[in-house]
């Protein structure tokens, strides 16, 4: 009898760490896959990732609306509230006999809180890292909660194990985003990309860029305005190359980061930068290999720009402390200093690729070692 194994995918960077070991599951014989789509997936302003998803031939099993408005600390705290009583009900509709939840957002927590009060396991990934905010406390929280640990790294698994976590159950097989960079061909083309309609400067995707994704940071929250304004004067300074700058994510001071794109945006709209809410995680590979040099705070600079050898700028402390390749420099908020960094990392052009977070494979060996587990 096949395991009916839950995969909740609640952002678009989940959909990409996970569409790999969504493939694996799905193409398993001993398991059988159930998708819960919730949050910011299903909604238009954060790029609409349902959609995506369906393309490549995912049907939700069950979709779930869970973020109450606002994007402040009080409506992240309801938004995880929200998540764990619709969660509930999904599970207690779909009879899973695993839930498998990604990283240290509240989303995650949500979906640890509700499986665990339901006594159903629960798998987590990413666990173990550390990234110097919020989010350090919410991930080692769910790996507390978690009967199975899928971490992506050897420095990580030994924290997990530190933890007081049985060794047993915990597994290091890399991060499963580095599959789509080891099946998918990264090149990028004029023609690939016609089908995104972002808006300010018309790319020319075969020729040199800046790619810019900052999210908010929780614990300086109010701050997000000023934050990504001294990075957007920071790239305008830097001539004769395109930028790419993409909307943050939903966390508690999205909105700030977002004002203060659209009125740069509005004060600078001769500029050569293209504006974009979204795109497949094939097509962000794509983008984040061919980019001269990214700028900003997402984890996936660290992690696919690890393994793809990309030059990247780390601005503020999102991300401090968070193992990392030789890719990564880092900056303060200062647009003097990020205009400094960006020059020099573009100048070193490309580095050596780091398989710190897997070799690309992590996927089916996630899935099998699944189908192997005494789940009751």
């Amino acid at each position: 009898m096949k395991k009916n194994i839950c995969v909740i995918v609640a952002s678009r960077a989940n959909y990409g760490r996970v569409k790999h070991l969504m493939m694996a599951i799905n193409d398993h014989p001993d398991l059988n896959l159930i998708l819960i789509l919730g949050a910011s997936t299903l909604l238009e302003r954060f790029g609409k990732a349902v959609d995506v998803i369906k393309s490549d031939g995912f049907k939700p099993d069950q979709s779930i609306f869970y973020v109450v408005e606002g994007e402040t600390l009080s409506t992240q705290a309801k938004s995880t509230g929200l998540g764990i009583i619709e969660l509930a009900s999904a599970f207690e509709n779909l009879n899973p006999d695993l839930v498998i939840t990604v990283a240290d957002r509240y989303e995650t927590m949500a979906t640890a809180i509700a499986a665990s009060y339901m006594n159903i396991p629960l798998a987590h990934l990413q666990g173990g890292e550390v990234s110097g905010n919020i989010d350090d406390r919410v991930r080692h929280a769910i790996t507390q909660l978690a009967d199975y640990h899928f971490v992506c790294s050897e420095k990580s698994k030994n924290k997990v194990i530190s933890m007081g976590i049985d060794e047993g159950k915990v597994f290091n097989y890399g991060c499963p985003a580095m599959d789509i960079l080891k099946q998918e061909k990264l090149n990028i083309t004029n023609e690939l990309m016609r089908k995104y309609e972002g808006v300010g400067h018309v790319m020319d995707w075969e020729k040199p860029y800046i790619l810019v994704l900052q999210h908010p940071v929780t614990t300086s929250y109010g701050k997000g305005y000023e934050q990504i304004s001294e990075t957007l004067y920071a790239i305008k300074a830097i001539k004769n190359i395109q930028k790419v700058v993409m909307w943050p994510n939903i966390d508690a001071g999205s909105d700030d980061i977002s004002k203060g794109i659209r009125v740069f945006r509005e004060m600078n709209n001769n500029e050569n930068i293209y504006y974009q809410k979204n795109f497949s995680p094939e097509d962000y590979a794509r983008v984040l290999n061919n980019a001269s040099c990214c700028v900003g705070n997402s984890s996936s600079f660290i992690r696919e720009g690890s393994f793809l050898g990309v030059p990247c700028v780390l601005i503020g402390d999102r991300q401090e402390g968070r193992e990392h390749g030789p890719n990564i420099i880092f900056s303060d908020y200062k647009k003097e200093s990020i205009k400094q960094k960006i020059e020099y990392q573009i100048s070193i052009k490309k580095y050596k690729p780091n398989f710190l977070f897997g070799k690309g494979n992590a996927g089916k060996l996630i899935a099998e070692k699944i189908s192997n587990l005494k789940l009751k």
